[in-house]
């Protein structure tokens, strides 16, 4: 049998083919465009995201045994604002994980509600790209909107309900609202009130793996999928892409080095850190994790390659960084050019450059901006050690995964050993696996997972890199602190 994973990410939508046993059949992906009607927003067409998927499952089955295909699975951007109308119209473009309009709101619930009683209701407190703060400033911003909703989706629960008409989400996704009692795995009830919403305009919830329902039978034919394809509940990108690195079961890492940047720490128990700093969601595995999530990551990359030295060779420009100079850098770079959310909780930080003289060179502020992200990586990280998590390996996976000088830089920040997954497709491997699990092809998910994920090569940290690396993180971390606050306007 064969099964379809779906990755809806923030600039385009990836599809793969995969066999039962794991082999990638086919793989393909449909950009769509990001709308930035004001500084700081970020926001997208959810038709879009569908015209995409079908697009891509179209060209993903030509010259392939269609007829073999069982089921889906959707991976996607999380914390994505969709609201459905009465008749199942898009009432506004869906506002995105990264848009930091709601600080105002986001203050609300962190000040008014407190903290304490966040974390005590849904396990997280307030930040700006979570659901709940994007309800409020709708509510206050556009009320007439706001009093349309009669449906609340995530990204991908969008896709799915294009697929079968259901209205559901999975629990993996739903952690990232603030609308979720995570420990518990329901609806906060007070937290709908805060809201001013109901629980009706809420989709089901669902594990990452079990079925929601089937492709309606006109779209199916027009796709040129068989009849009754089994669509699972899905997951978030981060859980479905731990997934899809065979990080199940506790005491595992997965670091994404994506569009945005994450540690994924997966645990049996339901806990929260001290400082509120990490996330405490809900794993598509059934159990529990902590995520620190940097809003740039490979997009400062893609920034400084593509809109200041405009080239897209990007092999070329690392080249010239050598050995010699990592961990001896004179260039700083602050990687906070959509804000920031791990740890620092600030939309209004920005990116910054430190540390120029007339003579720099390109390559130094190339390099800066590769350690940069490393560095606030290891900010997750450090949270997650002062919580008494003791990491020794990391899988990683990503776009920023594939430059052979990052890895060496992040293995080195971090001192810890990277592992690189055979399979790069990380989320659309993971929802191929939550659906073969959905359609009984493998009852046991971790098993599945760690059968299928095998390790391709490993960066091991080198003594005397970290002592210098080290030595640039302690510099580095005093940055933010001197410089919060400063915006330039």
């Amino acid at each position: 049998m064969l099964y379809i994973g779906i990755d809806l990410g923030t600039s385009a939508v990836k599809l793969l083919l995969m066999a039962e046993n794991g082999t990638i059949l086919n793989q393909v992906s449909r950009e769509y465009p990001l709308q930035f009607p004001h500084p700081g927003w970020s926001q997208q067409d959810p038709e879009d995201w569908w015209k995409g998927v079908q697009e891509g499952i179209t060209l993903l089955l030509k010259g392939q045994e269609a007829h073999k295909v069982k089921g889906i699975g959707v991976a996607g951007q999380m914390h994505g604002l969709v609201a459905l109308d009465s008749t199942g119209r898009v009432i506004r473009p869906a506002i995105l994980w990264n848009d930091g309009r709601t600080q105002q709101q986001t203050d609300y619930l962190n000040q008014a509600v407190g903290k304490a009683a966040l974390s005590r209701l849904t396990g997280n407190i307030a930040f700006a790209g979570f659901t709940a703060p994007k309800l409020l400033w709708m509510r206050q911003e556009e009320p007439s909107f706001f009093s349309q909703i009669a449906k609340i989706l995530l990204p991908k629960d969008y896709i799915n309900y294009r697929l079968t008409g259901v209205i559901s989400t999975d629990l993996s996704d739903a952690s990232g609202t603030l609308l979720l009692d995570v420990k518990q795995g329901c609806w906060s009830p007070q937290m709908l009130d805060v809201c001013g919403i109901t629980q009706d305009q809420l989709p089901a919830l669902h594990k990452s793996f079990e079925p929601i329902g089937t492709v309606k039978p006109d779209l199916a034919r027009r796709l040129g999928l068989p009849r009754g394809v089994t669509v699972c509940a899905g997951a978030g990108d981060n859980a479905a892409a731990a997934l899809g690195c065979g990080v199940v079961g506790p005491g595992k890492c997965n670091i994404s080095l994506g569009t945005s940047g994450t540690v994924f720490i997966t645990g049996e128990q339901f806990t929260v850190d001290g400082q509120n700093a990490l996330h405490s969601f809900r794993h598509a595995d059934g159990g529990y994790h902590l995520m620190g999530c940097i809003l740039s990551a490979a997009s400062c990359n893609q920034w400084w390659m593509e809109q200041v030295l405009h080239t897209k060779d990007y092999a070329e420009e690392q080249q010239y960084i050598s050995k010699d100079t990592l961990g001896a850098n004179p260039v700083y770079f602050l990687p906070y050019l959509m804000g920031e959310r791990s740890p620092h909780n600030d939309p209004f930080a920005r990116g910054a450059f430190l540390g120029l003289s007339l003579d720099t060179p390109r390559e130094a502020m190339t390099q800066a901006v590769l350690e940069g992200v490393a560095f606030a990586i290891r900010d997750c990280v450090e949270i997650a050690k002062s919580q008494g998590i003791s990491l020794s390996s990391s899988r990683l996976c990503g776009g920023g995964a594939k430059s052979p000088l990052w890895r060496t830089i992040l293995a080195n920040v971090l001192g810890i050993a990277l592992e690189l997954p055979q399979t790069e497709q990380g989320p659309g491997y993971g929802g191929a696996m939550l659906a073969a699990v959905a359609c009984g092809e493998e009852p046991d998910l971790a098993a599945y997972a760690h059968r299928l994920c095998r390790v391709k090569t490993q960066v091991l940290p080198e003594p005397g890199l970290v002592r210098r690396y080290q030595r640039q993180y302690e510099a580095w971390k005093q940055l933010y602190p001197r410089l919060k606050g400063w915006t330039g306007e």
